[in-house]
């Protein structure tokens, strides 16, 4: 019994590791795509083989770029400690507190600007359609910009405007409120949990 344990741990880890893993959403960022307590899938692949698209949901490790959304109480206790590295490996526990899920908005190269006449932000002088997505009586933008994201770097944004710490919160910080390309841990595709909320994204 107990090698049979340690076997699908094992093999929960390198899915973990190469192709899936469950996030847990902390925050309403994202709202009302994702509300806090989704349980959200990431697949790892797609951008091993592909390029990100504007409009990917995705997740990445904010280190030296953005600082955390929500505070997280290492715990003391060493078998909760166990408990919740085991959760996180299913997506039962609260995600690393550097790891933020938010849309893609601006690619390597486009100038992204808020906003147009329309409050409408542009890309490369193209307005985005976001009705489908921002969370309802959001504008696109409270916050002006006018960005031209680099080379290797993403411009990134909650569909909750009004509550999510995202790229414009960080333009003056040294990562001037880009997210590494290289940081990207994978795409969100499907909420799992709780069950009403279940749906590809």
């Amino acid at each position: 019994m107990t090698l049979l344990v340690g076997i699908a741990l094992v093999l929960a880890m390198l899915v973990k590791a190469f192709l899936v893993q469950a996030f847990y959403i902390p925050s309403g960022s994202m709202e009302n795509t994702l509300r806090i307590g989704d349980r959200v899938l990431v697949e790892k692949l797609s951008y091993r083989f592909g390029e990100i698209e504007r409009g990917d949901v995705l997740v990445f490790n904010g280190v030296d770029s953005f600082t955390p959304e929500v505070e997280l109480d290492e715990p003391t206790n060493p078998l909760v400690r166990g408990a919740r590295a085991l959760g996180g490996v299913v997506g039962l526990a609260p995600p690393d507190e550097r790891d933020f899920i938010k849309r893609v908005i601006g690619l390597p190269g486009d100038r992204v600007v808020c906003c147009d006449a329309a409050g409408r932000i542009t890309v490369d002088g193209l307005p985005l359609e976001e009705e489908s997505y921002l969370y309802p009586g959001d504008n696109p933008s409270d916050r002006a910009f006018d960005v031209t994201v680099p080379e290797g770097r993403l411009w990134v944004l909650g569909d909750h405007r009004s509550a999510s710490a995202d790229s414009r919160q960080h333009m003056g910080e040294p990562g001037g409120g880009f997210v590494p390309v290289d940081r990207v841990i994978g795409r969100a595709f499907a909420v799992v949990w709780p069950l009403g909320h279940w749906r590809f994204l």
